[in-house]
């Protein structure tokens, strides 16, 4: 039975699933998907979003969490591609004096698959392949600067092989006078794993990620804008951080201006409010259009929309993000208010 190869398949599959990045070089790549119908909407990533009650905000940086959101619950659901998907849930409570704090589950499940002997031939056995992170988030603020952690024990599945890793985020956000200003900067996934897949095996890198973001509300127009700068440490997102063994210079892309550098690190949003419960959403993900567009035909690859309801108790957000030709991933989010006084 050739395991090792389902192990390789599946942690590719994995990479797949976190957009694409060059190289493939971190286990744990899941961490690094947004299951935010509204985030996914807005481009992928966006840590300065400026909305005290949703619940989704604390997932790309802990420091947006609000006492707003206490006694909210929250579902997300992502039908991705390949039969592969993706979800997370949360709950939230603030304790007066001590601070805000929400519990959540962020898992991926990658289906079902075929066993098979060395040569091919199937076995007829199946088996499966899923990852599991339990989010504990913590915030807290001083005059206009909020602050958070997020503590995220992980578990990773592939067949037969398993791991379980630790991983943090610690953000914070500061909110202008006038409150149409929001900066913010997040440090997400610094750990490590504590057992690797095979016994005595090397452990590896998880997806560490800088952020840096900013939101803009126009005064006189129901419009806010987004843009959030990532992987801030690792500049060069065109080339692998390490050269790779085999020849994949018809792969990889080097020597790019400044310009275009700059753009795949950049993740622009625009929210339009045509009235207090209806939100209408687009993103461009720059780094995610140049790694997955085929060159004869870019198609809308990197763009992304998506909008919000709110009904009473109730908050319904929809997103579409443009990951391939092959396909679409659609992303639903639902919140929902247990509060007396909604």
């Amino acid at each position: 039975m050739m395991r090792k190869l389902y192990l390789v398949i599946l942690i590719g599959l994995s990479v797949f699933a976190a957009k694409a990045q060059i190289g493939g070089e971190y286990t744990y790549q899941f961490l690094e998907l947004t299951n935010s119908a509204r985030v996914a909407a807005l481009g992928g990533t966006q840590v300065a979003v400026s909305d005290s009650s949703d619940l989704n905000l604390p997932f790309h940086n802990p420091s947006l969490l609000h006492s707003d959101m206490s006694n909210r619950v929250l579902v997300n659901y992502v039908n991705y591609l390949a039969d592969v998907n993706y979800g997370y849930a949360s709950y939230a409570r603030t304790y007066e004096g001590i601070g805000n704090f929400a519990l959540g589950m962020h898992y991926i499940n990658y289906g079902k698959f075929a066993e098979a002997l060395e040569s091919g031939e199937l076995t007829g056995a199946t088996f499966k392949a899923a990852e599991y992170a339990l989010y504990m988030i913590y915030s807290n603020s001083y005059k206009r600067l909020k602050y958070g952690a997020t503590v995220k024990p992980v578990f990773s599945a592939f067949e037969s092989y398993r791991s379980v890793g630790i991983a943090a985020d610690a953000g914070v956000n500061f909110t202008s006078k006038s409150g149409l200003t929001t900066v913010a900067l997040v440090a997400r996934n610094f750990g490590t794993q504590i057992t690797t897949y095979y016994q005595n095996g090397d452990r590896e890198k998880i997806p560490f990620n800088l952020e840096f973001g900013v939101s803009q509300k126009l005064k006189h127009a129901p419009v806010v804008l987004y843009a959030t700068l990532q992987h801030l440490n690792h500049w060069d997102l065109a080339s692998p951080e390490e050269e790779p063994e085999f020849n994949t210079s018809s792969i990889y892309q080097y020597d790019e201006s400044f310009l275009k550098q700059f753009m795949r690190h950049t993740v622009l949003g625009v929210e339009i409010l045509p009235s207090k419960n209806f939100i209408l959403r687009v993103g461009y993900n720059y780094q995610l259009r140049q790694e997955l567009k085929f060159d004869d035909k870019a198609s809308t690859v990197g763009f992304s929309a998506g909008f919000g309801v709110r009904i009473k108790r109730f908050r319904l957000d929809y997103g579409i993000s443009r990951f391939h030709l092959a396909g679409s991933s659609n992303l639903f989010s639902l919140s929902i208010n247990l509060n007396d006084n909604p």
